[in-house]
């Protein structure tokens, strides 16, 4: 029972899945420190707003709204998306791009006589209804079938 349950934690994807949600944990809290720190009183600055931004509210009919700290998430979520757009995302792609073999032509296709259905061009018998398309001239491999013999 553990033997399997172990080989299961073991396995490279769990191991790397683990591996990426706590250093994803740490990057967030290195951005969001960043944000509080340096971004967010940047902001307060530019709109006068001077001192902790992240305390900023605004009330209605006696409910308070703390719009600093939606705005300070706000602006750690697209530093963190943007950081793995562009250091993830985009290299991973163009990585993949270039191994990426060429991938073969698919085969022509016809239309069976009888059925309708498509087919390959060099087929003799239809795989629907598997009637003999050999004989009939429309058809390019049959055509071509018809006069090699």
């Amino acid at each position: 029972m553990f033997k399997g349950f172990r080989s299961f934690l073991l396995r490279g994807n769990v191991v790397d899945l683990a591996v990426g949600i706590v250093i994803g944990a740490a990057f967030t809290a290195v951005v969001t420190g960043f944000v509080t720190a340096f971004l967010t009183p940047l902001i307060g600055v530019a709109t006068g707003a001077v001192g902790d931004f992240t305390q900023k509210t605004f009330d209605v009919a006696g409910t308070r709204f703390p719009y600093g700290v939606f705005v300070n998430a706000l602006i750690g979520f697209v530093l963190i998306a943007a950081v793995i757009y562009f250091a993830v995302v985009v290299p991973v792609g163009k990585l993949q791009e270039r191994f990426e073999s060429d991938k073969p032509a698919p085969a022509a296709k016809v239309d069976c006589p009888e059925c309708l259905s498509a087919i390959p061009a060099a087929a003799r018998r239809c795989s629907f209804c598997t009637s003999e398309v050999t004989g009939h001239p429309g058809l390019p491999a049959q055509t071509q079938a018809l006069q090699s013999h």
